[in-house]
C-alpha cells in the first residue's frame, strides 16, 4: 500500500496546480489512481481499495475561468460580427452585460490610435463598469474585430527624416555595380535607421496588446515577458498576474467557420475528442539537452510533446527533414510541426473539434484574405477548432512551447485559453489564439492498457 500512497499523494499536489484560473474536476485524477491500482494490486486487495475510495471519495474543485468572467467584443460595423457575439453569449450562458460594441475599421489592421482610443478604451470602461458585481479574466474578440495594430504614427520630423533616409537608399542602389561593398555597408546602415524610424518593433497583435489594457503604462518596443508563462515562474517581470488578460478570438475567413467552431467546441465537450495526434519535428531527439536553444530547443519540445500525449491517445511523431506528405495524416485531432513558411500542408484529415498549429513566422498575418496560404486561415477553413499563430515575425521563442501547451491540454487541468496562456512566453507581441478560450477537452479516447505511438524514420540531429 506504500506505493499507492506515494501515487495520491502526487496526484493530489495536482489539485494545487495554477489554482488562480483554472476550477480542475478531479473525476479524471479518480480514474488514473484506479488505472495505477489495477497495475499494481491483486483482485482482492483492487476490490478493497476501490470500496475504500468510493465511501470516502467526493469530488472537489478549485475555482478558476468560468463564464461569468469573460468579456466579450463585436464590431457594430459588421452585422456579422455582433449576430456571433450573442450567438456565443447565449450558447455559453455569459451575461448579456458582458457583451461591448465597438465601432473599428472592418480592415484587419488598426491604427494605434483607434486601437488606444476606440477598442481599448470600450474594454476599459466595460471592466470598470462590471468590476463592481463580477471579475473579468478574459476577452473574446469576435469576428470583425481586427487582427493587427499599427505602431504609433510618426510625427512630422519623423516623416521628413523618413524621407530623406529612403531617397539616400534609392541614390545609393545605382552605385551599387561601381563601388561594391562599402556602399553595401552604408545602405545596410540607412535600412536599420528606417526601421528604427517606422517602429515595426511597435507594431503587433491586436490580441496580444488588449492582454495588457489594464497596464497604464509599458514600453511598447519588443515584447514584454508574461508572468504567466510556466518557464518564467520565480522570476522578476514588469508586470503582475493582475495586469494581464486571457485573450483569444472567434474568428475565421467567414460568419460560417466562426459558427462552426463555437458549435463543435460545445459537441466535442459533451462527446470528447476523439483521434490522433501528429507532430512533425525535424530532427531525432538530441543526446544532451541542458545546452539547447532556440530552434532545437523547440524541435526538442515536439519529443517532449508526443511523449506526453502519447499516454493518452495515439500519436505519431516525425523527425525527418521533410513535412507530412499529402493527405497522410487521418483522424487529427492534435497537431504542431514546422516548418513551412506561409504555406499550409494539405496533409490532414481534421477531426471534430481538432487543436493545432504550425511553428512559422507569418501563419496568422490574414484571416480573412481566402487566396492566402497561411496555416491558420487554411486550419480553420478545413476543420479545425482552435489554432495559434502570430500576426508578424515573433522569432522561435515567441511561440508557445508546445510541450507545455499540449501537457496541460491533454490533461483537462486546463481549458484551451489557460494552456495557451501558461505556455506562452511574450506579450504586447505577436501571438493569437483562434478558439473557445472555455474549450475544455477532459474526456480524450483512450485506453487503460498502453497507447500505440509511432515514430518514422529518425535522422540524426543536424545544425540550423
Amino acid at each position: 500500500m506504500s506505493n499507492l500512497c506515494v501515487i495520491i499523494k502526487c496526484l493530489v499536489k495536482k489539485k494545487k496546480f495554477f489554482p488562480e484560473i483554472r476550477k480542475i474536476h478531479f473525476s479524471e485524477l479518480f480514474l488514473e489512481v484506479l488505472v495505477l491500482i489495477f497495475k499494481n494490486c491483486t483482485y482482492i486487495r483492487l476490490c478493497i481499495i476501490v470500496m475504500m475510495i468510493f465511501a470516502f471519495w467526493e469530488p472537489r474543485v478549485v475555482y478558476g475561468l468560468e463564464a461569468g468572467e469573460i468579456l466579450v467584443v463585436a464590431n457594430t460595423r459588421m452585422a456579422e460580427s455582433v449576430e456571433i457575439a450573442r450567438y456565443y453569449i447565449n450558447k455559453r450562458q455569459i451575461p448579456v452585460s458582458h457583451l461591448v460594441s465597438v465601432a473599428t475599421t472592418l480592415n484587419e489592421t488598426m491604427s494605434r490610435y483607434e486601437y488606444d482610443n476606440v477598442l481599448k478604451s470600450a474594454v476599459l470602461k466595460a471592466l470598470d463598469t462590471i468590476s463592481s458585481s463580477q471579475q473579468i479574466a478574459a476577452i473574446v474578440l469576435i469576428y470583425g474585430i481586427p487582427l493587427k495594430v499599427d505602431p504609433p504614427e510618426l510625427s512630422w520630423n519623423e516623416s521628413e527624416l523618413l524621407r530623406q533616409y529612403k531617397k539616400r537608399h534609392d541614390t545609393l542602389t545605382g552605385d551599387m555595380v561601381e563601388k561594391g561593398d562599402e556602399v553595401l555597408t552604408v545602405k545596410n546602415e540607412l535600412l536599420q535607421a528606417i526601421n528604427k524610424l517606422l517602429k515595426t518593433d511597435q507594431r503587433s497583435a491586436v490580441d496580444s496588446e488588449l492582454a495588457l489594457a489594464k497596464k497604464e503604462q509599458y514600453p511598447l518596443e519588443g515584447w514584454i515577458r508574461n508572468p504567466y508563462f510556466l518557464g518564467f515562474q520565480g522570476m522578476q517581470f514588469e508586470i503582475s498576474k493582475d495586469d494581464v488578460l486571457l485573450v483569444s478570438r472567434l474568428d475565421g475567413p467567414d460568419a460560417a467557420t466562426v459558427y462552426r467552431v463555437i458549435n463543435d467546441t460545445l459537441q466535442i465537450e459533451k462527446e470528447g475528442l476523439q483521434g490522433r495526434a501528429f507532430f512533425d519535428a525535424r530532427w531525432s531527439r538530441p543526446e544532451r539537452s541542458d545546452s539547447l536553444g532556440g530552434y532545437q530547443l523547440y524541435d526538442l519540445s515536439l519529443h517532449r510533446t508526443a511523449d506526453a500525449v502519447a499516454l493518452r491517445m495515439e500519436t505519431v511523431l516525425d523527425n525527418r527533414e521533410e513535412l507530412f506528405a499529402e493527405k497522410c495524416c487521418s483522424e487529427v485531432a492534435l497537431y504542431c510541426g514546422w516548418y513551412s513558411l506561409g504555406k499550409y500542408m494539405d496533409s490532414f484529415v481534421w477531426q471534430k473539434g481538432s487543436i493545432g498549429y504550425h511553428i512559422a513566422s507569418a501563419e496568422c498575418s490574414t484571416l480573412k484574405n481566402k487566396s492566402s496560404s497561411v496555416w491558420c486561415l487554411k486550419m480553420l477553413e478545413k476543420g479545425v477548432a482552435a489554432t495559434i499563430g502570430p500576426v508578424n515575425e515573433p522569432y522561435i521563442q515567441g511561440f508557445p512551447l508546445p510541450e507545455l501547451f499540449f501537457s496541460q491540454l491533454i490533461k483537462g487541468d486546463l481549458s484551451l485559453g489557460e494552456s495557451y496562456l501558461t505556455s506562452l512566453p511574450y506579450l504586447s507581441w505577436q501571438m493569437v489564439l483562434v478558439g473557445d478560450p472555455l474549450y475544455l477537452e477532459s474526456r480524450i479516447k483512450r485506453t487503460l492498457f498502453g497507447i500505440h505511438s509511432q515514430v518514422l524514420q529518425e535522422q540524426p540531429v543536424s545544425g540550423h
